[in-house]
């Protein structure tokens, strides 16, 4: 993603964000912050939830990114830290009992049907069990393997397989798709 002033690269801003620039940092929440939040959301389904993560992350990045070595893609270190940092917060046991459906980016428009559908397959999501929900957001939304899935979750590869089928069976069921 390209930063909003195009004259500086990623680098540049990661290196001043390292060093605590508020405008470095900001540049990084402009670009980020929407893409931190749609993973935390699908992982805690609470939007309340959601920004608490976006704001850990950006409140931790500074420190954070000394673990950053730069080889990999930066979007997918975010999605990572992010994850981890929200399930920290399921774990903690902070989670709301009240889910919250948010239609997502109000920026762009969206038809009709496809908000109706959006919706469905966000109550389905939110109908799963925890554990299956979360296995399923990061193998086939985020596109973890399930080694790293494990890694994350502390449970064995297999484990993480097993729980990916039955939360797709419970999501074809309530999503009427046979």
């Amino acid at each position: 993603m390209p930063l909003p002033n195009e004259s500086t690269t990623l680098a540049d801003v990661l290196l001043r964000a390292s060093s605590g620039s508020t405008d470095a940092l900001a540049e990084l929440f402009h670009e980020y912050s929407a893409q931190v939040h749609r993973v935390a959301f699908r992982l805690t389904l609470s939007a309340d939830d959601a920004e608490d993560v976006v704001q850990d992350v950006f409140v931790g990045l500074p420190e954070a990114l000394g673990a950053f070595s730069g080889s990999g893609s930066f979007d997918a270190w975010l999605r990572a830290v992010t994850v981890r940092t929200a399930l920290m917060r399921l774990r903690a046991g902070r989670r709301r009992d009240a889910v919250a459906i948010r239609a997502g980016d109000s920026s762009r428009t969206i038809a009709p049907d496809a908000v109706v559908e959006r919706l469905a397959i966000e109550t389905a999501l939110a109908a799963l069990p925890r554990d299956l929900r979360t296995v399923f957001v990061l193998r086939d939304v985020e596109g973890y393997t399930h080694s790293e899935i494990a890694r994350m979750l502390g449970i064995r590869a297999g484990t993480s397989e097993v729980r990916l089928h039955r939360a797709r069976r419970r999501l074809r069921d309530l999503l009427g798709d046979k």
